[in-house]
């Protein structure tokens, strides 16, 4: 081959090679839908979902890149949820990730195709969401939040950290969180045990808050326990204050309850529920199904108390309490 015509063959494939790189590198962009069933503004879950995109780039998924997320934030809004369910399938995701059982349900509503991965839904099973935890058998799969005998922890934890009530009360929003009831069984069991009298009061807004907490306020031998859910959650720092302002000792079901000022919690460990949903969500975008994908139970619970405000109210931590706290805020 003459020179001339091998420098102009190797000038052309240079020029080439930069093309031919681009199109290597070049990845499709993937969809994955948010649906949280929580407020945009609320800065505790907004770590969460930050917590669940950084686990994703570690595994190689970058934002705008080669994924992209479409989010739907909701305030337990049931209508609000079918909604926004309604309109993720329109994008045609990929895969969808949603916490909450509500707005798990409105997304099942809507597909029975698309993979879904759920965190924080109370009982996956009962609900129907999924044929059983090792086989799910469906579009759906995920992370659950149930432990059925976690009840009966609230009330024993009461107990011990506030011997002198002898009548609880179980706050709950029953139309939003009708979930709830699976831990009655367990509550109830653990109250004959230690002859304690349950009273469930339903609330329905912030005025119904401060009645029912006012009330407990006036008997000294009343304690408190909220129950998990949208509702409780979003009105989490009302509760904590009146519980406080009232001297009313209660039991939380999640740390950020106690970072509000509660006085103690005990629960799911959420923030690394999203985590664990990243390698779900990777192994879906590449091929997997979500019927293979066993939905995996709590397996991590969190004891976290308010020392601060647990003087505020003139108790006295048990020492043993105190040494199983995962965390102690003082």
């Amino acid at each position: 081959m003459k020179r001339r015509a091998f420098v102009t063959l190797l000038s052309g494939a240079a020029a080439a090679w930069p093309l031919a790189a681009r199109a290597q590198q070049a990845e499709p962009l993937r969809r994955v839908g948010m649906q949280i069933g929580y407020a945009e503004e609320d800065r505790e879950v907004r770590a969460r979902v930050s917590a669940f995109e950084q686990a994703l780039k570690e595994l190689g998924w970058t934002s705008g890149r080669n994924i992209q997320f479409t989010y739907r934030w909701e305030r337990g809004d049931a209508e609000r949820m079918r909604i926004y369910a309604a309109e993720l399938m329109g994008l045609a995701p990929d895969v969808v990730l949603t916490a909450t059982t509500s707005a798990l349900a409105a997304l099942r509503r809507e597909t029975l195709t698309v993979p879904i991965v759920f965190v924080n839904v109370t009982d996956p099973v009962g609900s129907g969401f999924v044929a059983s935890l090792a086989r799910p058998g469906g579009n759906i799969t995920g992370f659950s939040s149930f432990e059925p005998l976690m009840g009966g922890k609230w009330v024993q934890l009461l107990k011990e950290i506030a011997p002198r009530a002898t009548r609880i009360a179980l706050i709950s929003n029953p139309d939003t969180d009708p979930q709830t009831r699976f831990y009655s069984s367990s509550i109830e069991v653990a109250a004959t045990s230690l002859s304690v009298k349950l009273t469930a009061t339903p609330v329905h807004d912030s005025a119904e808050i401060e009645s029912a907490i006012t009330a407990l306020g006036r008997d000294t031998g009343s304690g408190l326990i909220v129950l998990s859910g949208l509702f409780t959650f979003a009105h989490r720092e009302l509760i904590v204050r009146l519980a406080d302002h009232y001297r009313v000792p209660a039991v939380y079901p999640y740390r950020e309850f106690v970072e509000s000022g509660g006085l103690l919690s005990y629960g799911v460990d959420l923030a690394a529920q999203f985590r664990q949903a990243a390698p779900y969500v990777d192994r879906i975008l590449k091929g997997e199904k979500p019927a293979d994908l066993p939905v995996q139970a709590p397996v991590k619970f969190e004891l976290v108390i308010n020392l601060k405000t647990a003087k505020a109210l003139g108790m006295e931590v048990p020492p043993t309490l105190l040494a199983r706290a995962d965390e102690v805020i003082e």
